[in-house]
């Protein structure tokens, strides 16, 4: 029981560093929006949409882990696409908040066999703050007198290939060494933040209006070599009026450790007369799983002007 506490202790710690300057991604790309993850994706699918999520993670342990994010990107002309983010995220006594600007141009390679390829760009701006009114005195360091604040600015580069109804997105975060000035007695905050993230998938046209979709999502810290890997599967099925219902399961290992899962949760949701809304529900599987009820990830959105594009390559390999 010590060792587990101990444990969970340190793992508060590590993703109170890591996650500085990275919106925690769990499932909310699955709720199909991988604008999460990569602005290459702003101004693919409709022409303006809309994603609110709400996170939570851990229930049951106290201070765990919560977030909430607003995306929204749309079309512009008939080859580029805008999009902003916005989030707050809360670890223990930890927190952080910021937005995202990004832009995408996206460019035919070949318009017989339907093959794209996206350049992407955002401009990330987060504040990270700790609250030291919250903390049991004589437990830290005496020399911390105040609530600790920065700001801080940095981008993100992506990569998008589309063939058909495949995709394969690569998009690197944070790509500039973080400032340390402010704090430059902490030993621990490192200044490397740059962080990589693979996802690709492939959308199986089926019988009767429906659609299976695949994925994999990767994510590397450089920092300290953590990886992760998510294994996804989702299911579409569409009716006359272009609304559908969809489920899926997603299985979350560390890639070290691949036949221990962290996680491992269903998913569910549905798209009708432009309003989107969507739930996954994660069971943690490690020595944390006899203190919490598992991550809950709530979306709801918003699709509108889904007009279609003078330009395939801004057509979603989805169905719309």
């Amino acid at each position: 029981m010590k060792n587990i506490i101990i444990s969970f202790l340190l793992l508060t710690v590590t993703f109170s560093y890591g996650q500085e300057l990275n919106i925690p991604v769990a499932t909310q790309y699955l709720a199909d929006n991988p604008f999460v993850i990569s602005p290459t994706f702003a101004g693919i699918g409709d022409n303006l949409r809309i994603r609110a999520n709400g996170m939570k993670q851990w229930v049951g342990i106290k201070d765990s882990p919560e977030n909430q994010s607003v995306y929204a990107d749309f079309r512009i002309a008939d080859q580029s696409g805008v999009g902003v983010s916005f989030y707050n995220d809360k670890n223990g006594y930890t927190s952080q908040s910021g937005a995202k600007f990004s832009f995408a141009h996206h460019i035919i390679l070949n318009y017989y066999t339907k093959q794209y390829l996206s350049f992407g760009l955002s401009f990330n701006v987060n504040n990270f703050k700790i609250d030291i009114s919250q903390l049991v005195p004589n437990t830290y360091d005496p020399s911390i007198t105040d609530d600790r604040f920065t700001s801080n600015k940095n981008f993100d580069v992506g990569l998008l290939y589309r063939n058909k109804e495949f995709y394969f997105s690569f998009n690197a975060g944070n790509i500039l060494d973080k400032n340390l000035d402010k704090f430059s007695g902490i030993k621990l905050e490192p200044r490397l933040l740059r962080n990589y993230q693979i996802y690709s998938g492939y959308v199986i046209k089926t019988q009767n209006w429906s659609e299976l979709e695949p994925s994999v999502f990767f994510q590397y810290f450089e920092s300290d070599g953590r990886s992760s890997t998510d294994l996804n599967i989702k299911y579409r099925k569409y009716n006359n009026n272009n609304d559908y219902y969809w489920g899926g399961m997603t299985y979350r290992f560390l890639n070290d450790q691949i036949l221990k899962p962290l996680a491992l949760g269903p998913m569910f949701g549905f798209k009708k007369s432009g309003f989107y809304f969507g739930y996954s529900y994660q069971i943690t599987l490690n020595q944390l799983a006899a203190f919490n009820s598992g991550t809950h990830v709530v979306t709801i959105g918003f699709d509108f002007l889904a007009n279609i594009s003078n330009c395939p390559c801004t057509q979603s390999p989805v169905h719309d």
